[in-house]
Protein backbone atom coordinates (compact mmCIF):
# COMPACT_ATOMS: atom_id res chain seq x y z
CA UNK A 1 0.00 0.00 0.00
CA UNK A 2 1.85 3.04 -1.23
CA UNK A 3 1.77 6.14 0.95
CA UNK A 4 -0.56 7.88 -1.52
CA UNK A 5 -3.21 6.21 0.63
CA UNK A 6 -2.34 6.97 4.26
CA UNK A 7 -4.81 4.68 5.94
CA UNK A 8 -4.65 1.08 7.14
CA UNK A 9 -7.26 -1.62 6.76
CA UNK A 10 -5.34 -4.26 8.69
CA UNK A 11 -8.02 -6.03 10.75
CA UNK A 12 -9.36 -9.49 11.30
CA UNK A 13 -11.33 -10.76 8.35
CA UNK A 14 -10.46 -7.73 6.20
CA UNK A 15 -8.02 -7.49 3.31
CA UNK A 16 -5.67 -4.75 2.22
CA UNK A 17 -3.69 -4.04 -0.91
CA UNK A 18 0.07 -3.43 -0.90
CA UNK A 19 1.49 -2.74 -4.33
CA UNK A 20 -0.24 -5.27 -6.56
CA UNK A 21 -0.88 -7.98 -3.97
CA UNK A 22 -3.85 -8.54 -1.67
CA UNK A 23 -3.57 -10.13 1.79
CA UNK A 24 -6.36 -11.40 4.00
CA UNK A 25 -5.87 -11.47 7.75
CA UNK A 26 -7.05 -14.58 9.53
CA UNK A 27 -9.10 -14.44 12.75
CA UNK A 28 -7.06 -13.70 15.85
CA UNK A 29 -7.55 -17.23 17.25
CA UNK A 30 -5.34 -18.55 14.45
CA UNK A 31 -2.40 -16.23 15.16
CA UNK A 32 0.58 -17.51 17.11
CA UNK A 33 4.16 -16.41 17.69
CA UNK A 34 6.35 -16.45 14.61
CA UNK A 35 10.02 -16.44 13.73
CA UNK A 36 11.31 -12.97 12.95
CA UNK A 37 14.05 -12.45 10.39
CA UNK A 38 15.70 -9.18 9.51
CA UNK A 39 17.97 -9.39 6.45
CA UNK A 40 20.73 -6.92 5.66
CA UNK A 41 18.22 -4.75 3.78
CA UNK A 42 16.78 -3.69 7.13
CA UNK A 43 13.30 -4.97 6.26
CA UNK A 44 11.92 -7.22 8.98
CA UNK A 45 9.69 -10.12 7.99
CA UNK A 46 7.45 -12.21 10.16
CA UNK A 47 6.73 -15.85 9.39
CA UNK A 48 3.57 -16.73 11.33
CA UNK A 49 3.25 -20.38 12.33
CA UNK A 50 0.47 -22.27 14.10
CA UNK A 51 1.01 -23.25 17.71
CA UNK A 52 1.53 -26.90 16.82
CA UNK A 53 4.51 -26.05 14.66
CA UNK A 54 6.15 -24.19 17.54
CA UNK A 55 5.68 -26.81 20.25
CA UNK A 56 9.10 -28.35 19.59
CA UNK A 57 10.86 -24.99 19.96
CA UNK A 58 12.26 -22.39 17.59
CA UNK A 59 15.25 -23.19 15.40
CA UNK A 60 17.44 -20.80 13.43
CA UNK A 61 17.33 -20.69 9.67
CA UNK A 62 20.92 -21.05 8.42
CA UNK A 63 20.01 -19.75 4.96
CA UNK A 64 19.05 -16.33 6.30
CA UNK A 65 21.67 -13.61 6.16
CA UNK A 66 20.66 -12.35 9.59
CA UNK A 67 18.15 -14.21 11.75
CA UNK A 68 16.57 -13.54 15.09
CA UNK A 69 15.46 -17.12 15.67
CA UNK A 70 15.78 -16.87 19.45
CA UNK A 71 13.43 -13.92 19.54
CA UNK A 72 9.66 -14.06 19.28
CA UNK A 73 6.95 -11.47 18.85
CA UNK A 74 4.24 -12.24 21.40
CA UNK A 75 1.62 -9.58 20.71
CA UNK A 76 -0.85 -9.50 17.87
CA UNK A 77 -0.16 -5.81 17.28
CA UNK A 78 3.58 -6.36 16.86
CA UNK A 79 3.04 -9.26 14.44
CA UNK A 80 0.68 -7.23 12.30
CA UNK A 81 2.94 -4.18 12.35
CA UNK A 82 6.05 -6.13 11.28
CA UNK A 83 4.22 -7.95 8.50
CA UNK A 84 2.67 -4.76 7.17
CA UNK A 85 5.93 -2.80 7.30
CA UNK A 86 7.76 -5.52 5.35
CA UNK A 87 5.42 -5.13 2.40
CA UNK A 88 5.01 -1.38 2.81
CA UNK A 89 8.76 -0.73 2.63
CA UNK A 90 9.08 -2.78 -0.55
CA UNK A 91 6.12 -0.95 -2.13
CA UNK A 92 7.44 2.48 -1.14
CA UNK A 93 10.90 1.74 -2.55
CA UNK A 94 9.34 0.67 -5.85
CA UNK A 95 7.32 3.90 -5.89
CA UNK A 96 10.34 6.09 -5.09
CA UNK A 97 10.44 9.14 -7.41
CA UNK A 98 14.24 8.95 -7.58
CA UNK A 99 16.79 6.18 -7.14
CA UNK A 100 19.44 8.58 -5.86
CA UNK A 101 19.43 11.91 -4.05
CA UNK A 102 21.45 14.56 -5.97
CA UNK A 103 24.15 16.59 -4.24
CA UNK A 104 23.71 19.71 -6.37
CA UNK A 105 20.97 21.60 -8.19
CA UNK A 106 21.55 24.30 -10.82
CA UNK A 107 24.92 25.23 -9.33
CA UNK A 108 23.72 25.10 -5.72
CA UNK A 109 25.50 22.58 -3.48
CA UNK A 110 23.05 20.53 -1.40
CA UNK A 111 23.66 19.47 2.19
CA UNK A 112 21.11 17.54 4.26
CA UNK A 113 20.85 17.06 8.00
CA UNK A 114 17.91 14.81 8.88
CA UNK A 115 14.80 16.79 7.83
CA UNK A 116 16.76 20.00 7.16
CA UNK A 117 18.02 20.83 3.66
CA UNK A 118 20.36 23.64 2.65
CA UNK A 119 21.42 24.75 -0.82
CA UNK A 120 24.36 27.14 -1.14
CA UNK A 121 26.12 29.01 -3.92
CA UNK A 122 29.00 31.43 -3.38
CA UNK A 123 30.81 34.04 -5.43
CA UNK A 124 33.37 36.71 -4.62
CA UNK A 125 30.55 39.20 -4.09
CA UNK A 126 27.98 37.23 -2.12
CA UNK A 127 26.75 33.94 -0.71
CA UNK A 128 23.25 32.65 -1.42
CA UNK A 129 21.69 30.12 0.94
CA UNK A 130 18.32 28.44 0.45
CA UNK A 131 17.06 26.45 3.42
CA UNK A 132 13.94 24.44 4.20
CA UNK A 133 12.62 21.54 6.27
CA UNK A 134 10.73 18.66 4.64
CA UNK A 135 8.57 17.79 7.65
CA UNK A 136 4.82 18.11 6.97
CA UNK A 137 5.39 19.43 3.44
CA UNK A 138 3.73 16.79 1.25
CA UNK A 139 0.30 17.13 -0.29
CA UNK A 140 -1.67 15.46 -3.04
CA UNK A 141 -0.82 16.71 -6.53
CA UNK A 142 -4.14 17.45 -8.11
CA UNK A 143 -7.55 16.14 -7.17
CA UNK A 144 -8.28 12.54 -6.30
CA UNK A 145 -9.17 10.68 -9.45
CA UNK A 146 -11.81 8.05 -9.96
CA UNK A 147 -10.39 4.55 -9.85
CA UNK A 148 -10.34 2.93 -13.27
CA UNK A 149 -8.17 0.37 -15.00
CA UNK A 150 -6.20 3.04 -16.84
CA UNK A 151 -6.32 5.75 -14.21
CA UNK A 152 -4.63 5.72 -10.79
CA UNK A 153 -6.84 6.04 -7.74
CA UNK A 154 -4.69 8.73 -6.19
CA UNK A 155 -2.32 11.38 -7.53
CA UNK A 156 1.34 11.57 -6.59
CA UNK A 157 2.40 13.33 -3.42
CA UNK A 158 4.59 16.42 -3.78
CA UNK A 159 6.70 18.26 -1.24
CA UNK A 160 6.31 22.03 -1.43
CA UNK A 161 8.11 23.39 1.63
CA UNK A 162 8.25 26.99 2.70
CA UNK A 163 11.83 28.11 2.10
CA UNK A 164 14.21 30.90 3.09
CA UNK A 165 16.52 32.66 0.63
CA UNK A 166 19.39 34.51 2.33
CA UNK A 167 21.70 36.67 0.22
CA UNK A 168 24.73 37.68 2.29
CA UNK A 169 27.14 40.45 1.35
CA UNK A 170 29.74 41.21 3.99
CA UNK A 171 27.87 41.40 7.28
CA UNK A 172 24.49 42.24 5.73
CA UNK A 173 21.78 39.71 4.88
CA UNK A 174 18.84 40.31 2.57
CA UNK A 175 16.36 37.57 3.45
CA UNK A 176 13.20 36.31 1.72
CA UNK A 177 10.64 33.87 3.07
CA UNK A 178 8.86 32.14 0.18
CA UNK A 179 6.03 29.65 -0.26
CA UNK A 180 4.79 27.52 -3.16
CA UNK A 181 1.53 28.63 -4.70
CA UNK A 182 -1.35 26.16 -5.14
CA UNK A 183 -2.56 25.10 -8.56
CA UNK A 184 -0.86 24.96 -11.91
CA UNK A 185 -0.49 27.51 -14.68
CA UNK A 186 -3.05 27.24 -17.46
CA UNK A 187 -1.90 26.83 -21.04
CA UNK A 188 -0.83 30.16 -22.51
CA UNK A 189 -0.69 31.83 -19.09
CA UNK A 190 2.30 32.77 -16.95
CA UNK A 191 1.86 32.11 -13.26
CA UNK A 192 4.51 32.20 -10.54
CA UNK A 193 5.33 28.88 -8.91
CA UNK A 194 6.12 30.54 -5.59
CA UNK A 195 5.45 33.82 -3.82
CA UNK A 196 7.34 36.10 -1.43
CA UNK A 197 5.79 35.89 2.03
CA UNK A 198 8.18 38.22 3.80
CA UNK A 199 11.25 40.38 3.21
CA UNK A 200 13.79 41.61 5.74
CA UNK A 201 17.35 42.93 5.84
CA UNK A 202 19.66 42.94 8.84
CA UNK A 203 23.24 43.19 10.03
CA UNK A 204 24.96 40.25 11.71
CA UNK A 205 22.62 37.71 13.30
CA UNK A 206 18.84 37.83 12.91
CA UNK A 207 16.65 38.43 15.96
CA UNK A 208 12.97 39.08 16.67
CA UNK A 209 13.72 42.80 16.85
CA UNK A 210 14.53 42.92 13.11
CA UNK A 211 11.78 44.58 11.05
CA UNK A 212 10.17 42.51 8.29
CA UNK A 213 7.43 43.32 5.79
CA UNK A 214 4.84 40.91 4.40
CA UNK A 215 4.95 40.30 0.69
CA UNK A 216 1.25 40.94 0.17
CA UNK A 217 1.51 44.55 1.41
CA UNK A 218 4.46 45.47 -0.80
CA UNK A 219 3.94 47.83 -3.72
CA UNK A 220 3.02 45.68 -6.69
CA UNK A 221 5.83 46.97 -8.87
CA UNK A 222 8.38 46.56 -6.06
CA UNK A 223 7.16 43.00 -5.54
CA UNK A 224 7.74 42.22 -9.25
CA UNK A 225 11.22 43.75 -9.09
CA UNK A 226 12.10 41.60 -6.08
CA UNK A 227 10.87 38.49 -7.91
CA UNK A 228 13.07 39.46 -10.88
CA UNK A 229 15.95 39.98 -8.43
CA UNK A 230 15.50 36.44 -7.09
CA UNK A 231 15.35 35.05 -10.62
CA UNK A 232 18.68 36.71 -11.42
CA UNK A 233 20.14 34.98 -8.37
CA UNK A 234 19.01 31.62 -9.70
CA UNK A 235 15.76 31.30 -7.75
CA UNK A 236 13.42 31.18 -10.73
CA UNK A 237 10.12 29.40 -11.29
CA UNK A 238 11.93 26.62 -13.12
CA UNK A 239 14.40 26.26 -10.24
CA UNK A 240 11.55 26.17 -7.71
CA UNK A 241 9.92 23.30 -9.64
CA UNK A 242 13.18 21.35 -9.59
CA UNK A 243 13.64 22.09 -5.89
CA UNK A 244 10.15 20.73 -5.22
CA UNK A 245 11.05 17.55 -7.12
CA UNK A 246 14.19 17.20 -5.01
CA UNK A 247 12.26 17.84 -1.79
CA UNK A 248 9.70 15.20 -2.81
CA UNK A 249 12.40 12.59 -3.43
CA UNK A 250 14.25 13.44 -0.23
CA UNK A 251 11.10 13.47 1.92
CA UNK A 252 10.11 10.09 0.47
CA UNK A 253 13.55 8.67 1.30
CA UNK A 254 13.22 9.92 4.89
CA UNK A 255 9.76 8.33 5.07
CA UNK A 256 11.18 4.95 4.03
CA UNK A 257 13.94 5.36 6.64
CA UNK A 258 11.25 5.98 9.25
CA UNK A 259 9.40 2.80 8.29
CA UNK A 260 12.62 0.80 8.47
CA UNK A 261 13.46 2.27 11.88
CA UNK A 262 10.01 1.34 13.22
CA UNK A 263 10.40 -2.19 11.86
CA UNK A 264 13.83 -2.55 13.45
CA UNK A 265 12.56 -1.13 16.75
CA UNK A 266 9.68 -3.61 16.80
CA UNK A 267 11.87 -6.70 16.43
CA UNK A 268 15.11 -5.73 18.12
CA UNK A 269 16.11 -7.26 21.43
CA UNK A 270 15.09 -5.21 24.42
Amino acid sequence: MIRNVRFLRWAVGKSFTSGKSTTTVAPSSQWNAGIIAQPSSGIATCNIKPLSALSSGISANPAAGFSIASRQIHTKGERELVEFLAEEIVAEKKASPSATIPTSLNGFAITCNKADVELTKSSEREKITISFNVNHTVDMEGEEAEATENKPEFSAMKSRPQFEVDIVRGGTTLSFTCSYLPGEAQEGEYNDVFSIDEVTIYQGEWSDKVYAVAGDVLDGYLYDLLMNFLEEKGVSNEFAEKMSDFASAYEHAKYVELLEAISKFTVEKK
